[in-house]
């Protein structure tokens, strides 16, 4: 096993469901905001890669990569806080998430063996669909770099055989037909979805869009591997700005605790 996937694998080994946090590259002190992340307790971290067209995002993290473009923030950048970042944290698990354009612009190649050097665990690619696969997730596959892929509720029986062949890591299963902020799908449709998923993979599924509270994220952690949150932790960087660690440390513990203990507390 190599030692991106056995952070990963770790992560959701802990006998509880994971957190996953999101935050945007180059959006704030982004080195600060990582380790209160960290500090927090968050199980997984997800390092968005800022894009002018984000569109599967809300108004939140379009706003946020908009602040880090406007820093003149880089893909060079977003590798070189991915580095500091693994070297101050060697065990917490670092996902990249972000699009197609930056990702292979230079080549496929190039991408994979900059997150294998800057200890890149998987990375998220919200327009490459499965059918295309080829434009980057053999390269990642090669460094030993997860390729996590994301499920919908419009994907059904017939697709998603296609959506986890070559995925690794986790399975991010969108709770909503819609952009990123602050929709919330109900419980009992991602319950069912989760248990449709989890049938056919052994793959952990983290379940996102729209988990703003630690009580919502306490409901889906008792249901789901993981629960992603990172609309609420971008907000608090927009409003903050460079004092924002200390408030993302307290929602992260406050969103740990709750993940945590989810499933200790009856339903």
């Amino acid at each position: 096993m190599t030692q991106t996937a056995n952070r990963l694998s770790s992560a959701f080994a802990k006998g509880h469901a994971a957190l996953i946090c999101f935050i945007t590259a180059g959006d704030g002190d982004t080195a600060a905001n990582l380790d209160a992340l960290v500090e927090g307790g968050a199980d997984v971290i997800e390092l968005g890669m800022p894009f002018t067209d984000p569109m599967a995002d809300g108004p939140a993290i379009q706003a946020a990569d908009l602040r880090a473009l406007a820093k003149g923030t880089t893909t060079a950048d977003v590798f070189a806080i991915a580095a500091a970042f693994r070297q101050r944290h060697p065990q917490v698990p670092l996902v990249l998430m972000g699009y197609a354009n930056p990702m292979t612009r230079r080549g496929a190649d190039w991408f994979a063996a900059e997150c294998a050097k800057a200890g890149v665990d998987g990375v998220i690619c919200v327009d490459i669909p499965p059918e295309e696969d080829a434009d980057l997730g053999p390269s990642l596959r090669e460094a030993g770099v997860a390729m996590i892929r994301l499920a919908t509720p419009t994907t059904d029986a017939a697709r998603l055989p296609a959506v986890l062949d070559g995925s690794s890591g986790f399975l991010y299963y969108v709770s909503v037909a819609g952009i990123t902020g602050k929709q919330q799908a109900a419980l009992d449709s991602i319950e069912q979805a989760v248990g449709q998923l989890k049938a056919a993979t052994d793959l952990p599924v983290g379940v996102g869009f729209g988990v703003r509270t630690p009580e919502q994220a306490s409901a889906i952690a008792r249901i789901a591997d993981g629960v992603i949150v990172g609309s609420a932790l971008v907000e608090l960087i927009g409003q903050h700005g460079a004092s924002a660690p200390s408030s993302v440390r307290e929602l992260t513990s406050a969103l740990a605790e709750a993940v945590h203990n989810a499933r200790k507390v009856p339903a």
